[in-house]
């Protein structure tokens, strides 16, 4: 099975393959740095998307993104963090009092970060495979344990709509549709 992200707009789906698989592999990432640096690359990812969705154009919806990375590598050397993720972003919006689903991409990515003056991270570079040919080649030359098991990003969109219903102050067990 090979896959590189999808895209979700105006209630179609539209996928976009890269040749090769995502691998999913267990993460040994150090837990203190991920919580470090997770709010850097998950406000990156969220300001990146900004403009790029179907629920945007609709201004009764009040859309806006909501992302969220899973660490899949982190190393920390010479003052850099290098970040291996699989990242999904959602655009959530409302209309009648229910979420509604605009849009969406899933992407895994190479980010390095560094840490300010004031102790937070900020992304200095990011890359991720380009679509079609070379998405294979990118993932097994950036990411260090390649494995060819199906595309499986973990990275769940239930706490993004849970942080969506938080966001447009709608009750916990309110349905999801499309755009």
């Amino acid at each position: 099975m090979s896959a590189g992200r999808w895209a979700v707009g105006g209630g179609a789906v539209v996928v976009l393959v890269a040749t090769g698989a995502w691998a999913r592999w267990p993460s040994d990432a150090d837990p203190g740095l991920w919580n470090q640096v997770r709010p850097a690359i998950e406000a990156r990812l969220v300001d990146q998307s900004r403009g790029s969705g179907y629920g945007e154009s609709e201004p009764g919806l009040g859309a806006r993104w909501f992302c969220r990375a899973r660490a899949v590598e982190l190393a920390e050397r010479d003052g850099l963090v290098r970040a291996g993720v699989s990242t999904l972003c959602m655009e959530y919006g409302v209309r009648a009092g229910r979420l509604v689903e605009c849009g969406g991409a899933e992407v895994p990515q190479v980010l390095r970060l560094r840490r300010e003056a004031d102790g937070d991270y900020v992304v200095v570079s990011q890359e991720e495979a380009p679509d079609g040919a070379g998405g294979e080649e990118w993932l097994t030359s950036h990411f260090s344990r390649a494995t060819t098991v199906a595309l499986d990003t973990g990275v769940a969109a239930g706490p993004l709509e849970s942080e969506a219903r938080t966001h447009f102050g709608l009750p916990s067990d309110s349905p999801v549709t499309e755009c």
